[in-house]
């Protein structure tokens, strides 16, 4: 059974509707295209005006063409499109693309069009493209229903393709795959999804991992509106060995929320997307050419490769610079063997490199059986994942059928960069050697593709935990609830007590032991610090009794409608290390788990790493190790190593408690999360819990 997706993306027949008999018009320009490439489907121009267009019968309206078509187009003004839809639907056409703008972005009477077409769809079930869009392309069955000059001037494609465009934007999508198609990229769909009012990029995503015709998909995305469908979609193309390479537009965080708690001033929406990308192994791009040249590696994912490249070089300055630029992206450039290191030195003379990289001197084309030799170790030796050679092209012409030779004799991915015009260009990539024309666009596309490589098959997203319900404190909740509740989660707390006076402040130190902290107890104050609620190192009666005078004056003068239940009362801990552990519930992906430094110069230094929850301990020792300060958690220059296993454990719980909470709470950070010496365990010196807003 055909569902309404493929009649869109895969109609057997097609209806303009609005048809034109000029080519350069919306109406006419889909119809050229289709009688000039040879689409082998019915198509049925529509239009009262005209007799014939392109070779074609044009009939006078829907009504008249004589089959149920799958796909209409409509190139017809925005108030005639709802309308217009009913009357195809009627004539049981499953899937329309509605060209016109004027909807949802241009507010107003636009946006009521928008609301009449979104119920009609969910009354029909139709699938509808759009509006605003400039329409798709099927390049395996030349199924053009977009108005774009980009297939008549981008050179032509002969044989099946693989690649699928998925775009937000029309000119993305033209732009893209011109730039691709000159690498002779070859293409399955060509999709522009427009206002996105009644099917989103994610369910096109989903199609497209279940297409068996697309095995490469280059993306375009402003803003995804469906993150749990994105997810799923993901995963299938991962599992069925597919990749997806997407350009994120706005690199702008949001600040909305960033008065409110640390987290959400750390987990931004760039982050949490550039977070969501990494868990689910979707490569990130930059720029369009980056995009085109990593679906061109993208090709080779057949063949092994990973983050450990070997650099076979002419030049010791090129051998340098390439090492600076791939060490400095993530990849690695290991030393090699000693026993390899020797084969090499047998052709190569004293001043040539032979650790990694290799530099084989200008001397060494002279030799073709030593270049079979080097390439040949190279291609065998379990130190490395993937071989880049650099050579200008008349020396790469000379080395070529020797780099042809490894690279189809072994699986290792092997990598030409010619700086020069090299004959031999095309042989190489017959064999399967990448080849780049730049430096900069191999090193820009190479190192998130090994790195994609390297991430296959990891794990990255765990299971979700089974977790006993356990009741949250009212909302708001000031931090004596907060603690409490994380705590049932498995938290070690700090020990700490509520006091409503002075006098109870004083008993409750001696109580701890000195020296202790004093902090305002609030449910509406979160940033205790900034409103002056915190006050350290207290050593004896006398500066408890003034603490709490000055924390409560201090908080009442900060926030004058706070509710004050009195402060907190906890003794001085000491440790290896602070944290801030915040889980909060991002409005695409859902709940999102931060890790970062901790205390109050969390957001000043923006050392935070982040994850789609749930995360297990081995995700979160991921988390920790990615911090620019981890090497403080690891005995860094001789200091006490940090017990790393209690505060994976201490991520875990705070993930689990967000998961665990209803809806009604949006965000739980604990800041700090004190990290004692090894074997000695954690302590929350400070919870929060905020609700949502309304």
């Amino acid at each position: 059974m055909r569902t309404a997706l493929d009649c869109l993306l895969n109609p057997r027949s097609i209806a303009m509707i609005g048809a034109s008999a000029n080519a350069g018009r919306i109406g006419g320009m889909p119809l050229e295209l289709l009688t000039r490439f040879g689409y082998a489907g019915g198509i049925y121009p529509v239009n009262p005006k005209y007799q014939e267009v392109f070779g074609k019968r044009c009939w006078p309206d829907i009504e008249a063409v004589p089959e149920s078509v799958d796909l209409a187009v409509l190139a017809i003004a925005a108030a005639e499109v709802t309308p217009m839809l009913r009357r195809c639907h009627a004539r049981g056409v499953r899937a329309a693309i509605v060209y016109a703008a004027g909807f949802a972005e241009a507010g107003g009477d636009g946006a009521r069009l928008q609301d009449e077409l979104e119920a009609f769809v969910l009354e029909s079930g139709m699938a509808v493209a759009g509006p605003n869009c400039m329409g798709f392309a099927n390049l395996n069955t030349q199924a053009h229903t977009a108005f774009a000059s980009v297939f008549k001037t981008a050179p032509a494609q002969t044989g099946p393709g693989v690649v699928s465009l998925l775009t937000q934007s029309g000119n993305v999508c033209a732009a893209v795959y011109a730039i691709a198609r000159r690498l002779d990229l070859p293409f399955s769909h060509f999709i522009n999804t427009g206002n996105e009012a009644c099917l989103d990029f994610s369910q096109y995503l989903e199609y497209l991992a279940a297409d068996p015709q697309t095995e490469i998909v280059l993306g375009y995305i402003e803003q995804l509106r469906d993150g749990e469908r994105f997810v799923r979609a993901c995963r299938e193309l991962e599992r069925q060995g597919k990749l997806l390479i997407a350009l994120k537009a706005g690199s702008t965080d949001k600040g909305a929320q960033a008065v409110r708690s640390h987290t959400s001033a750390l987990a931004g929406d760039r982050r949490v997307y550039a977070a969501a990308f990494r868990q689910l192994n979707v490569i990130e791009a930059s720029d369009f050419a980056q995009m085109a040249h990593l679906a061109s590696l993208a090709t080779l994912r057949h063949r092994s490769a990973g983050k450990r490249v070997a650099v076979l070089t002419m030049s010791g300055a090129l051998g340098a610079i390439l090492a600076d630029k791939f060490i400095g992206a993530g990849l690695d450039l290991p030393d090699l063997p000693d026993s390899l290191q020797a084969v090499l030195r047998g052709g190569i003379p004293d001043y040539g490199m032979v650790g990694n990289p290799v530099d084989v001197t200008g001397n060494v084309v002279n030799d073709p059986d030593f270049v079979r030799t080097v390439l040949q170790a190279l291609a065998t030796t379990d130190a490395i994942d993937a071989v880049v050679v650099y050579a200008p092209g008349y020396m790469l012409d000379r080395m070529a059928d020797a780099l042809a030779e490894a690279s189809r004799q072994h699986p290792r991915l092997f990598v030409a960069i010619d700086t020069g015009l090299a004959q031999s260009r095309a042989a190489l990539r017959a064999a399967e050697v990448a080849v780049f024309e730049d430096l900069g666009q191999a090193v820009s596309a190479l190192a998130p593709y090994l790195l994609w490589c390297e991430a296959r098959g990891a794990k990255r997203i765990a299971p979700m935990p089974r977790l006993d319900a356990v009741p949250v404190p009212a909302l708001p909740c000031n931090e004596v609830d907060a603690r409490a509740y994380v705590a049932a989660f498995g938290l070690p707390q700090a020990q700490a007590h509520a006091a409503r006076d002075a006098g109870e402040a004083v008993a409750d130190a001696r109580a701890a032991g000195y020296p202790v902290a004093l902090k305002i107890l609030s449910a509406d104050i979160a940033h205790k610090t900034e409103a002056g609620g915190v006050a350290l190192g207290l050593a004896d009666d006398a500066a408890v009794q003034a603490a709490f005078g000055h924390v409560s004056q201090s908080a009442r003068q900060a926030q004058p409608d706070a509710r004050i239940d009195g402060v907190m009362v906890q003794k001085m801990e000491r440790g290896a290390a602070e944290i801030i552990v915040g889980a909060t519930r991002d409005p695409v992906f859902g709940p999102v788990l931060t890790v970062g430094l901790g205390g109050v110069l969390t957001e000043l230094y923006q050392d935070t790493s982040h994850r789609l929850l749930p995360v297990d301990e081995d995700i979160a020792l991921q988390m920790l190790r990615e911090l620019k300060a981890f090497p403080l958690l690891d005995g860094y220059r001789g200091k006490p190593r940090a017990d790393l296993a209690a505060a994976c454990r201490g991520i875990v719980a705070v993930g689990n408690a967000l998961l665990a909470a209803p809806a009604d709470v949006a965000e739980i950070e604990v800041n700090p999360l004190l990290i004692k010496e090894a074997g000695q365990g954690v302590a929350v010196l400070d919870a929060l819990i905020l609700p949502a807003t309304p």
